[in-house]
């Protein structure tokens, strides 16, 4: 790189993190990635269940938006996770841990949009921008979040 490719390069921000740090948030990261599609799959089929009785891995499929063959493939990854039950012919069902899991991931979501919309994001995209946050915001940010919302209603 020519010294005038490195003077017009950008600066990062202040100092870099440690290498354990950035590693650690790097992997906290790949790990949100990683159960988000369960938590997804838990909240649709609990949300499924709740309003039709049932849920088959072809409405999961139409739903998230994604191969039939797909859907059956993290389906099976929720039975193996204990999160999921099925039944030939009858759809998924969750077991009390995935009822559980669905419950806290609505909350977070429901939380997260508050959030948004309190500070001005239109309901539509605070809807989509929060699928992606929900997954990725740690307890603690969580806590604020709601200590925030609690400040906002008392002012």
């Amino acid at each position: 790189m020519t010294a005038e490719a490195k003077a017009r390069r950008p600066k990062p921000a202040g100092e870099l993190p440690t290498e354990t740090t950035q590693a650690s948030r790097f992997g906290k990261t790949r790990t949100a990635q990683s159960t988000a599609l369960l938590e997804d799959y838990a909240e649709l089929i609990d949300d499924l269940l709740a309003l039709n009785g049932e849920a088959r891995p072809t409405d999961v499929a139409r739903r998230l938006g994604v191969s039939h063959a797909t859907a059956i493939k993290t389906i099976a990854r929720l039975k193996r996770e204990g999160l999921a039950t099925s039944k030939p012919y009858r759809g998924v069902f969750l077991t009390p841990q995935g009822h559980e899991l669905a419950d806290r991931v609505r909350a977070r979501h429901r939380l997260v949009v508050e959030v948004l919309l309190a500070i001005g994001v239109p309901g539509e995209a605070a809807e989509s921008d929060a699928e992606g946050i929900e997954h990725h915001v740690s307890e603690v940010t969580l806590a604020a979040f709601s200590r925030f919302l609690r400040d906002a209603q008392g002012s």
